[in-house]
């Protein structure tokens, strides 16, 4: 058993306590307290991690209030991050959750620091007090008694004991409202009882026959001492014993290694306790569903509906939860059936078989066949309903690579689960997937990764690596992906000079009463013919609206691939439109630059390469050439010039109505026309 050792902060002296009986206070200034569920009374604030397995240097990592998300690599040292927070306070005696020096210690050191004398702290969690906890404390021992907001939580390596750090209360505060709250006794009393250093030398005082409530008094302040922890400042004691120490979070461990098995031997479960993470999962599954083991061995085939129908009900509970957050399939149940089998040594047995079925294909298959993802979640809520129903204590939830197995987007469902529950709980996260990572709140990301000098845990800013950083920037980019599509209505559009040309003809003929392109799309640039194909696969994959408004196809290769996407009813033809189209160019090839006529076209032209070229006539052009493009290439004497250029000009010349010819703008409205009939 584990001896605590306590450490009143700015004092000197320590003592000894065994671990606690949580007492009643006796007082008549005690008012019932009410424990708000949705405020942690006291919350982790900072790990401070000196030496554990691969973290061989001091790391002092932040922990957001909410919400913390560990990034790095496999083999990074993530694993290592929360085992050791959880192993300062876990939630049950599980021993895999114990330190151990000859498992813990880094490897490379662990030979000379046990010859050494010294000893070594392995974790110090600081925890800030909540203002609604500070109001309970004084509501029992007076204003301005105790006063911290924060306090730090070490554990040492060879020595069995921990500290406290930070803790202290006003000894002479609360004797002095505690001796005029009432008592009967003389000034003089009172005055030597306010002079005393620490609760228990009140019982030396003694007082006179008009000191009624000394006696009262004093059996008061004794049972606040002996009720305490053997703190050098006995209040400072009684407080962390009845009101810091039941209120600290207890923290909670989950890992890929917990899912639930197919089949669950009874006996082996009745008979010996687990010894794996999915055995413990599997007891979870019976005591949620309130069955003890032993009942379904000492009963008959007969007897096994009741059982099953207990566990059913407790998997339809689990289930339901589960459908509030899994988009990806919502057909499936699960299943249970009781089993007599033989062993290999021929003796009966009894076997749980729990399956999935999918109601849209109307079989079913072993739990541990079924998606790996949905395993997972099932097995958590199993593991968290013992959470859930502790209501006496908060808790951290330390989970490590939380859905690895899920699809993107089932790991977003999953978010959007840890973001409803850090409502109630601080939640650490550990994981290398870019959906897992909120891009909307990076504050609350740490990157972990491995140095020739052990594991590095730092904020994203200063981590360089860009294995580490990977996760983020796949998230930021996705995050960028998703935002460029806002609107149900879709245009899509080669590239940015596209963007500008539409966007700022299409305002200047609204600003005269034609007609423009209509608010409800947005125009989305692909970078390129090339990409068009995959844009449109993109976008009609979330179901959206999409309209194509190209350049003529001139690679063959592009044009199969959209020629495709039609054929197999993934954009509807008449969604595709292709410039040539409006054009009146008189060819059958046609780019957004042909919609200018040849004159307002090199105006622009001109304007944005003054400085490069000389002047472009109209006489200079080569009317062979089909487009207005090809035609500038031949006079400038180069393969392709900056198409974006010209349309960047055009947006910094502050041009109206007046600068283009009446057939420009007809062949863009016309084609604004045509475009906004696809609106839906």
């Amino acid at each position: 058993m584990r001896t605590f050792y306590y450490i009143v902060a700015a004092e000197n002296k320590a003592c000894t306590f065994t671990p606690l009986i949580i007492h009643k206070t006796v007082s008549h200034k005690l008012k019932k307290q009410h424990y708000n569920q949705e405020n942690m009374m006291i919350k982790l604030k900072t790990v401070t991690i000196n030496k554990y397995k691969s973290i061989q240097q001091t790391q002092i990592v932040d922990i957001e209030p909410d919400i913390t998300t560990v990034v790095g690599m496999n083999e990074s040292g993530k694993t290592s991050f929360l085992t050791a927070i959880a192993k300062t306070n876990y939630f049950n005696s599980d021993e895999d959750f114990k330190f151990d020096i000859t498992q813990d210690y880094p490897r490379n050191e662990l030979i000379d620091f046990q010859h050494e004398d010294e000893d070594c702290d392995i974790i110090s969690c600081t925890y800030s007090i909540s203002d609604e906890l500070l109001k309970e404390i004084e509501d029992e021992f007076g204003k301005d008694v105790f006063n911290v907001k924060e306090f730090t939580y070490t554990v040492p390596y060879k020595s069995d004991t921990t500290t406290f750090n930070g803790l202290k209360a006003d000894t002479k505060k609360y004797l002095e409202l505690e001796v005029n709250d009432g008592y009967t006794l003389t000034k003089a009393t009172k005055d030597a009882i306010i002079a005393c250093e620490d609760l228990k030398d009140v019982a030396d005082i003694v007082g006179t026959e008009e000191d009624e409530d000394l006696s009262v008094l004093k059996t008061k302040i004794k049972k606040l001492v002996d009720e305490g922890y053997k703190f050098t400042n006995s209040l400072t004691g009684y407080i962390a014993k009845t009101w810091i120490n039941p209120k600290m979070p207890k923290f909670w461990y989950f890992d890929d290694y917990y899912p639930l098995k197919g089949k669950i031997n009874i006996n082996e479960l009745h008979n010996n306790p687990p010894t794996d993470e999915k055995d413990k999962t599997s007891k979870a599954l019976f005591e949620l569903a309130r069955i003890n083991p032993k009942e379904i061995l000492d009963s008959t085939e007969q007897q096994y509906e009741k059982y099953i129908a207990l566990l059913e009900a407790s998997s339809n509970k689990i289930t339901n939860e589960i459908f509030k957050y899994w988009s990806t399939n919502q057909n499936l149940d699960i299943e249970f059936r009781i089993q007599d089998v033989k062993n290999k040594q021929n003796q009966p047995e009894k076997v749980l078989d729990i399956r999935v079925k999918s109601q849209r294909h109307k079989i079913t298959l072993p739990l541990d066949r079924r998606s790996k993802g949905f395993n997972w979640f099932f097995s958590f809520i199993i593991w968290f309903s013992k959470i859930q129903a502790d209501k006496k204590s908060d808790y951290v939830l330390l989970l490590d690579e939380p859905g690895l197995n899920l699809h993107a987007s089932a790991q977003a469902d999953l978010m959007k689960f840890f973001e409803d529950l850090a409502k109630k709980y601080q939640i650490i996260f550990t994981t290398h997937s870019p959906f897992m990572v909120d891009t909307e709140n990076l504050n609350r990301v740490r990157t972990c990764f491995e140095t020739d000098n052990g594991t590095i845990i730092s904020d994203t800013i200063q981590e360089k690596d860009p294995n580490t950083l990977f996760p983020l920037q796949a998230a930021l980019g996705y995050d960028i992906a998703q935002n460029l599509f806002i609107s149900n209505n879709n245009l899509l559009v080669e590239g940015p000079a596209d963007l500008i040309y539409l966007t700022l003809i299409s305002s200047i003929l609204e600003a005269n009463k034609r007609t423009g392109l209509k608010q409800e799309f947005t125009i989305v640039p692909v970078g390129g013919l090339d990409k068009v194909s995959t844009f449109i696969s993109l976008l009609r994959g979330s179901k959206l609206n999409v309209v194509c408004l190209l350049d003529t196809f001139t690679d063959q290769k592009g044009k199969q691939k959209v020629d495709d996407l039609v054929r197999y009813k993934i954009i509807r033809e008449k969604n595709l439109h292709f410039f040539d189209e409006f054009a009146n160019n008189g060819n059958q090839t046609a780019d957004i630059e042909d919609l200018f006529t040849k004159k307002d076209y090199l105006k622009i032209f001109n304007a944005a390469f003054k400085d490069d070229y000389d002047k472009v006539n109209l006489k200079d052009l080569d009317k062979d050439l089909e487009t207005i493009l090809k035609q500038i290439n031949k006079v400038i004497g180069v393969k392709r010039f900056n198409h974006y250029r010209p349309a960047s000009k055009l947006n910094q010349m502050g041009v109206d109505i007046s600068f283009f010819d009446e057939a420009t703008l007809d062949n863009f409205e016309n084609m604004f026309k045509e475009i906004n009939k696809h609106i839906k």
